[in-house]
């Protein structure tokens, strides 16, 4: 056989081998489940929403509807990105000054009766996270007078809520409220309280003075929610959903003494540095996507175990967490910050890869049968 022969065989061969395996192909692991698709958003680096993969909310609601003394003004406005000054930090100012990440806000001052208090409030551009593990860096706001939120949402009686409010903060209480609305707390006027789907859990820090990860990992049968990677909270029953949604980052005032109280008397920023999912699809191309580059579950590096922090997410070595979608060679296929799902793009890397490969080989090929041609 002809060195020419050997070398194209042996090329070819390479060629296919890399475009065709990657690591994490099969998905991620939490605590021993299985999730296919991931949603990374370093918030400490991006500049605007189109690197971010999530969409910021406008709307506005009548006092009624907000269900308080003051209606809602969501607006992109009051959704700052403000990344750090050099992308080799991972704490520190930002840009525009304050706490880097993506500043969600709250504006203070008097709307007047039945006004509307300017809110922030963004959701993610994917809509088809079904079960997954959920986890975002935040720091609350320490001005009383907000509700903020870190959930997930269906509608009303199908959402996953982590709820903190800025007037039950105080020297001696720093509760997180966990929630599942549900049918039952929409029977009792929006109110999850009066419902077994509840719970105020005291935290043993200030979720006001540094940035903490606030987690929630949605089984079929179960809600498990965590702070700094310690569990909380389980919840079960009827109040799980069982439909796919999307994640959204809110803080909101609507007046309401026995919740959010309000409207604070300075602005109020709540700052989040990150926000990580790792879940299933209900998109059938995701699932097809998932089929045919997972050719073998058991297969080295097929599976990757999602890591855990192992300290508040505040510092320029604990801020550093890990992306998978910021390595090489690990979310190959996958719909990263940046690219729409909407549109045929979640397989631009694996094909980019696929190209570079080509060209490679064919350079190489044509080395070769140029010293066979002079030989």
């Amino acid at each position: 056989m002809s060195l020419f022969v050997r070398t194209a065989t042996l090329l070819s061969a390479l060629l296919f081998a890399s475009s065709a395996s990657a690591d994490c192909e099969c998905g991620y692991i939490v605590n021993g489940t299985l999730y296919t698709d991931l949603s990374e958003s370093d918030f400490l680096h991006m500049k605007n929403t189109n690197q971010s993969g999530w969409l910021p909310q406008e709307f506005k609601t009548s006092p009624d509807v907000a269900r308080g003394p003051f209606g809602k003004d969501a607006s992109p406005r009051q959704v700052i990105f403000n990344p750090l000054k050099s992308r080799y930090d991972w704490a520190g100012d930002g840009i525009h000054g304050g706490d880097a990440g993506a500043q969600i806000i709250v504006r203070a001052g008097d709307p007047g009766e039945g006004g509307l208090i300017p809110m922030g409030e963004m959701a993610t551009n994917r809509t088809d996270m079904l079960y997954g593990s959920f986890r975002a860096g935040i720091k609350l706001t320490g001005q009383p007078g907000t509700c903020g939120a870190f959930f997930w949402y269906l509608d009303d009686t199908q959402e996953i809520d982590m709820e903190f409010l800025s007037s039950q903060f105080n020297e001696t209480s720093h509760p997180v409220n966990l929630v599942l609305q549900s049918e039952a707390s929409l029977a009792a006027g929006y109110n999850a309280v009066d419902t077994d789907a509840f719970q105020a859990h005291q935290l043993p820090f200030d979720p006001s003075g540094g940035f903490h990860e606030y987690r929630f990992d949605w089984f079929k049968d179960r809600i498990e929610f965590y702070a700094d990677g310690v569990l909380l909270k389980t919840m079960s029953g009827e109040g799980v959903p069982s439909k796919p949604g999307h994640l959204m980052l809110s803080q909101w005032s609507n007046g309401d003494p026995k919740w959010s109280g309000g409207p604070p008397e300075q602005d109020a920023i709540m700052t989040v540095n990150y926000v990580k999912g790792y879940f299933n699809s209900s998109d059938t191309k995701r699932q097809d996507d998932w089929s045919n580059r997972c050719r073998d579950i058991n297969a080295p590096n097929a599976t990757c175990e999602v890591p855990e922090i192992t300290a508040p997410p505040q510092g320029n070595v604990s801020a550093n967490t890990f992306f998978f979608s910021q390595q090489q060679n690990m979310t190959v296929n996958q719909t990263v910050p940046g690219d729409n799902p909407n549109t045929e793009t979640s397989g631009a890397w694996s094909i980019r890869s696929s190209v570079q490969a080509f060209s490679t080989t064919m350079i190489l090929l044509s080395f070769v049968f140029f010293m066979e041609w002079w030989s």
